[in-house]
């Protein structure tokens, strides 16, 4: 029987020979693979990068690189990010571009009428469902009993919120009944937090409201808080 190729004897004996190979097809590398430079029988694994996006995904509207990753990041987030966090997260330059690509979000998410927008709040950024879908969507989360706040705790939690830094005597002057078990519930579900001590007889603490407030109530500042009516304004209709 004839081989169709030399065995492995022979080959040696025409090396040993000096005889030449003929070799019909040329190795190439594998894909991913990169020649040393100066090291020609070297080769390399090259670092993996990742596809570009596009400057238009399909279905998207035109969103750049920049503009993909800083929604990824948003759609993410459990909490609000800083500009900067945001920056970091989503590999931009700095704040300034985090603050303006958002401002970009938002115009694609108002022109294509989708159910989201990026709202500044708690001093950050988050993305939240529009005001519009709320009742669709509390149907499908759903609100349990004891994550609601009783008439005495959002009259307690007010009179923090438009008087803070108060102590809890002044609270108890505003409303005339005592307050200190509100407070506890408020300072234990975070709502309120302790912001120092008087220098009045028995240094009593003052409370203030906490990051946790802003962020319960859509809030980006304290100072975003609704405007009281003096008394004995008519109410809206």
């Amino acid at each position: 029987m004839r081989h169709a190729t030399p065995r492995p004897s022979r080959l040696l004996h025409r090396l040993r020979r000096g005889g030449r190979i003929r070799l019909e097809r040329r190795w190439q590398p594998p894909t991913g693979l990169r020649q040393i430079p100066g090291r020609p029988r070297l080769w390399a694994g090259a670092s993996p990068q990742p596809d570009p996006l596009p400057d238009e995904l399909p279905g998207l509207g035109k969103r750049s690189e920049e503009l993909a990753r800083l929604e990824a990041v948003l759609f993410l987030a459990r909490e609000p990010l800083s500009t900067r966090r945001l920056a970091k997260l989503a590999g931009l330059s700095d704040g300034t571009r985090a603050r303006a690509l958002v401002r970009d979000l938002n115009r694609l998410f108002e022109s294509s009428g989708t159910a989201f927008r990026v709202e500044q709040i708690a001093g950050g950024f988050q993305l939240l469902t529009r005001a519009a879908f709320g009742p669709w969507v509390r149907r499908l989360l759903g609100t349990p009993a004891e994550t609601r706040l009783s008439a005495a705790a959002l009259e307690t939690l007010a009179i923090v919120a438009y008087r803070q830094p108060v102590t809890r005597a002044e609270v108890e002057a505003i409303r005339g009944v005592g307050c200190e078990e509100m407070l506890r519930q408020l300072l234990e579900r975070e709502f309120l937090a302790i912001g120092g001590r008087t220098e009045d007889l028995g240094r009593p603490n003052v409370y203030v409201t906490s990051r946790r407030f802003l962020q319960a109530f859509g809030l980006a500042r304290i100072e975003d808080l609704p405007p009281l009516e003096p008394p004995g304004a008519p109410a809206p209709p």
